[in-house]
């Protein structure tokens, strides 16, 4: 089952620092580097958003994977009710995606001003390895189990839904 992995550091650089880290077991612990993003966020609270995708198939199916999770987690109830439900109504598959409502609070509180955050999808047997080969970076580290269908988007029209 695929995990969403995110790891959040105290500085705005650690994230797209441990991220070089795991493009590089990339090919070692059979990860996509799509399955990569960083958000970062400046000491005014402004956000950086950084993915690895790539316009190949699947590389858009992951970028709109993550704009549709940080709009979900982040955006949404930053923008108000109006956009957000928009932003729901767009991302209620992500929305489903099995990460209970106390862990998406978690989530959203890791990137304070002026800290980042390292967000990936692994396999459930790729977690323990990547976190290991990522402690000398230190921060906190949260994972929650995801369901197929909203975890992988190459997988979205393939693989039937839990009932949620």
């Amino acid at each position: 089952m695929p995990t969403l992995v995110v790891i959040g550091y105290p500085d705005e650089t650690s994230a797209a620092a441990a991220a070089e880290e795991v493009l590089g077991l990339a090919g070692e612990l059979v990860l996509e580097a799509e399955a990569i993003a960083v958000i970062s966020r400046n000491r005014n609270g402004g956000f950086q958003v950084d993915t690895n995708h790539h316009a190949v198939p699947g590389g858009t199916a992951w970028g709109l994977y993550w704009a549709l999770l940080f709009g979900v987690l982040f955006f949404a109830p930053v923008f108000g009710t109006a956009v957000g439900v928009r932003l729901g109504a767009l991302g209620g598959r992500t929305a489903r995606s099995g990460i209970d409502p106390a862990m998406q609070a978690r989530i959203r509180d890791l990137p304070q001003p002026g800290t980042s955050a390292l967000f990936l999808v692994v396999d459930r047997g790729t977690r323990d390895a990547v976190v290991e080969r990522l402690q000398r970076f230190g921060g906190t580290v949260l994972t929650a189990p995801l369901t197929l269908a909203t975890a992988l988007p190459g997988e979205w029209s393939t693989v039937p839904t839990s009932a949620s």
